[in-house]
């Protein structure tokens, strides 16, 4: 048995793909540790694994005028630091013989294994990685070409050295380890291949030929139900109350309340106007949609909900991408601006089986109407979206991180 930790922080969508392989781990025998926001405590201890809760308590109130940049707050150095001194704190007396760190916990993840001298590997949702095929996902839906992808690859690492070098450098000293600048750091993991694991299919994105050895893409991870989840009554009796509705959600997006208003009532003229039925994801924007034909609901599993819609409007995460993919549905998409929803929101038009893209701040309840009626009405994005759900489901991406973690633990 090993004893193995999975340092995380972010939204729901960042986090609960991660009980597909955590789950694997315990059936395996293992022993599994993984931090989580407080809200989700219960639901990743519902899936079988210890949780630990930490947070670093911005304030975001739905009231004021622009939640969301307080929330970016966390991105900061000082934002980091706080949540690394806070991972750090969580892990303090709980053995380990592998970490598994995601993006927002790899600052303090790598002193902490330097320290313990104690193997770890990446965990990532998302290719950030210098490539000529694409500029790292983050930066949007772009392509300049493979001379100036790649370079944007490599400008976007050394700007990530400089904006965290001084906090990578206050975990080194508090863990007792030798001064060291960031991009030295950097350039020793890349010579010794430090393995980074991708949770997203293959055939979604390839595996770029010019990624050096250790970047992998293993397939989805897909999000396990708690042990004994059953479905909302009332849900099920709306789903089976008519025909297959629309689902439409924006997962973690933070939304003033006058703003989130304004998109509901969007969301509601839309489905009016192509008269059919809607199932609303309230999320992180608190979205509320009231209407005959329409129900708002709050976190469902996507893999039990989709099979029951007829096609899928989100804000392309790469969660909500996969799991519309792995249902064969036909995407409405509507990502906000920065982060990584543009590029896929590209993949899945350039894939085929997006019907559309209205990019968030440009939607209206026209452009929705016709994305929604485009989605139904074209046969095409339902073949797309149909033919790579088969495809995806031939991958066990969660079995590949098990399989990889107990390799490097033997080694």
């Amino acid at each position: 048995m090993a004893r193995i930790v999975i340092a995380a922080y972010g939204s729901r969508g960042d986090l609960v793909p991660l009980t597909d392989f955590g789950r694997k781990f315990v059936d395996a025998g293992h022993d599994v540790v993984m931090t989580t926001t407080p809200d989700l405590v219960e639901e990743i201890e519902g899936c079988g694994l210890q949780a630990r809760a930490i947070d670093v308590e911005l304030d975001v109130d739905p009231d004021m005028k622009d939640p969301l940049k307080e929330a970016m707050k966390l991105v900061r150095p000082s934002g980091m630091r706080k949540l690394g001194e806070n991972l750090l704190a969580a892990f303090d007396e709980v053995p380990a013989d592998v970490l598994l760190l995601t993006p927002f916990a790899e600052l303090a993840g790598h002193p902490l294994a330097e320290a313990r001298n104690i193997p770890s590997i990446g965990v990532r949702l998302q290719p950030l990685s210098k490539t000529s095929a694409f500029p790292p996902s983050l930066m949007g839906a772009w392509s300049g070409g493979s001379m100036v992808n790649r370079s944007a690859g490599r400008r976007a690492a050394g700007l990530m050295d400089r904006l965290y070098g001084k906090t990578i450098a206050g975990f080194r000293n508090q863990l007792g380890l030798p001064a060291k600048s960031a991009r030295k750091l950097r350039q020793e993991r890349t010579a010794a291949e430090w393995p980074i694991l991708h949770g997203f299919s293959p055939t979604v994105v390839p595996r770029p030929q010019d990624w050096r050895p250790g970047l992998e893409v293993t397939g989805y991870w897909w999000p396990q139900r708690p042990i004994g989840w059953e479905p909302p009554a009332e849900l099920v009796s709306f789903l089976e109350s008519g025909s297959a509705p629309v689902f439409l959600g924006l997962g973690s997006l933070i939304l003033g309340k006058d703003d989130a208003a304004r998109l509901s009532e969007t969301i509601h003229e839309a489905l009016v106007q192509v008269g059919v039925r809607g199932v609303v994801q309230a999320g992180g924007a608190g979205l509320d949609v009231v209407g005959d034909g329409v129900m708002t609901v709050g976190s469902v599993p996507h893999d039990w909900l989709f099979e029951k819609v007829a096609a899928v409007a989100h804000s392309c995460g790469a969660g909500t991408t996969g799991a519309a993919l792995r249902a064969g549905l036909p995407t409405i998409a509507i990502p906000s601006p920065g982060g990584d929803q543009p590029f896929w929101a590209r993949r899945l038009h350039d894939l085929g089986a997006s019907a559309a893209t209205v990019p968030r701040p440009k939607l209206t309840a026209d452009r929705l109407a016709k994305a929604i009626d485009a989605a139904l009405s074209e046969p095409s994005h339902r073949a797309a979206a149909q033919d790579l759900a088969g495809r995806i489901a031939e991958e066990d991406g969660a079995a590949m991180v098990v399989t990889t973690v107990e390799k490097l633990i033997r080694a």
